[in-house]
C-alpha cells in the first residue's frame, strides 16, 4: 500500500486529510511539526509527503531541503501562506505541487494520485529517446519535434526546454529551474528568458498561441506542461 506522511499542525485539517487520503486507499502516517517529519521521513520512508509550510519547531521549507537532500521523495506542499516566494521556494526545493488553504481534500487526493502517477512515468521515461506527450513526440538523440504528426522546427535552446516540461506533464517549473535546465545551451542568464523562449515554442507547436493547449503558465511561478487526463 502507498504510504503518506501527512505534516501539518492543525487537528482539524489533519483529521480531514487523513480521513480522506485513507479513503482513497492510501496508508496515512501523521507528523504534527517539522523535526518529527523529517525523523518519521527518514525511519518510515513514505512514498509521498503532504507538508504544511507553516510548521512548529522546523520549518516546512527547511524539512523539504533536508529530506530532498536525502531521498528524490516527492511532495505536496500545503499553505495556508498566500505568497508567491513560498510557492516558488518551495518548487525550487524540490516540491512536485502546491495547494492554498483553505482546499477542498478531494482536491488533496486527486492531486496526491497526479503527483504519484508522474512520478510513475518519470522513472519510465527518464533514460528514454522518445518522449510522448499528447501530440508532443520529441526524438532526444536527434532534437527532433513533432506535434500532430507534422514536424516543427525549433532551436535547440526550445527543444531542450520542451524536452523538459513534456518528459513530466503536470509538474510546475519555476523559470530558474528551467534555467538550471538549459545548463550548457546558450541562453540569457535571466529568469525572463525562459518566457521569451516559451513565448516562441507557443508560436511554433500551439493551435492557437495565446490559448495555449500544451505549455500552460502557473502564474507568479512558471509553467507546466499539460496532462492528457
Amino acid at each position: 500500500m502507498t504510504t503518506i506522511l501527512l505534516v501539518d499542525d492543525e487537528p482539524k485539517i489533519v483529521t480531514i486529510a487523513e480521513d480522506y487520503l485513507r479513503q482513497a486507499g492510501f496508508e496515512v502516517i501523521v507528523a504534527r511539526d517539522g523535526e518529527a517529519a523529517v525523523a518519521m521521513g527518514r525511519a518510515q520512508r513514505p512514498d509521498l509527503v503532504v507538508l504544511d509550510l507553516g510548521l512548529p519547531r522546523l520549518d516546512g521549507l527547511d524539512v523539504a531541503r533536508t529530506l530532498r537532500a536525502e531521498r528524490d521523495v516527492p511532495i505536496v506542499m500545503l499553505t495556508a501562506r498566500d505568497d508567491e516566494l513560498d510557492r516558488v521556494l518551495g518548487l525550487e526545493l524540490g516540491a512536485d505541487d502546491y495547494i492554498t488553504k483553505p482546499f477542498s481534500p478531494r482536491e488533496l487526493v486527486a492531486r496526491v494520485r497526479a503527483v504519484l502517477r508522474r512520478g510513475e512515468r518519470q522513472r519510465l521515461s527518464e533514460d528514454a529517446d522518445r518522449i510522448e506527450a499528447g501530440d508532443v513526440v520529441l526524438d532526444v538523440s536527434r532534437m527532433r519535434a513533432e506535434v500532430a504528426g507534422k514536424a516543427v522546427d525549433v532551436t535547440p535552446t526550445e527543444f531542450t526546454l520542451l524536452a523538459t516540461l513534456a518528459r513530466r506533464p503536470g509538474r510546475i517549473f519555476t523559470r530558474a529551474q528551467l534555467l538550471d535546465a538549459l545548463h550548457g545551451v546558450a541562453v540569457e542568464s535571466y529568469d525572463r528568458a525562459i518566457d521569451s523562449h516559451v513565448k516562441n515554442l507557443r508560436r511554433k507547436i500551439e493551435p492557437e498561441p495565446h490559448r495555449p493547449r500544451y505549455l500552460l503558465t502557473v502564474h507568479g511561478v512558471g509553467y507546466r506542461f499539460a496532462e492528457d487526463d
